[in-house]
């Protein structure tokens, strides 16, 4: 006369949520009898490093799978002030040499070694060398000049 209620193996969700402490009450129970979907590394090293990061998502079919992340690649940069050089794409080193040529570099002296503002600082400290060295050269012809009628004068006394 008195049915028997089939239980699961974890007994029923009443039992569970009065056994569970008073801040885990207010997500069902449900959620404690799920297992946790895991993925395991499909590569070589097994281990959590800086070139071994993976992207994790559902399929369709709701599967879990996993994809390698590429690094993040840094923008080249001056070699005299690090400035960030303009018009050359970032790129890691492997794939740099697959870039064409003609977008590695800048069409201009040293472009794609250094920015615009170092080179023009190295043109303007070149040509001020080269007015300093003039600068100099006529003022020792001056007092070159200077100094040989003294030294006559001198000497005629």
């Amino acid at each position: 006369q008195h049915q028997v209620q089939p239980r699961s193996h974890f007994g029923s969700r009443d039992l569970i949520a009065k056994l569970l402490p008073p801040l885990f009450r207010v997500a069902s129970a449900s959620l404690f009898l799920k297992m946790v979907e895991r993925l395991t590394y499909r590569r070589h090293c097994p281990y959590n490093t800086k070139s071994n990061k993976l992207k994790v998502f559902r399929t369709p079919g709701n599967r879990l799978t996993s994809l390698v992340k590429k690094k993040l690649p840094k923008k080249p940069r001056c070699g005299d002030s690090g400035r960030v050089l303009n018009g050359i794409p970032a790129t890691r080193p492997a794939d740099a040499g697959r870039v064409p040529k003609s977008h590695r570099s800048v069409s201009r002296a040293y472009g794609g070694c250094l920015s615009g503002k170092s080179v023009r600082d190295r043109i303007v400290r070149a040509f001020l060398i080269e007015e300093q060295k003039c600068v100099k050269q006529v003022l020792a012809e001056k007092m070159s000049a200077a100094k040989e009628p003294k030294t006559k004068k001198k000497g005629k006394h």
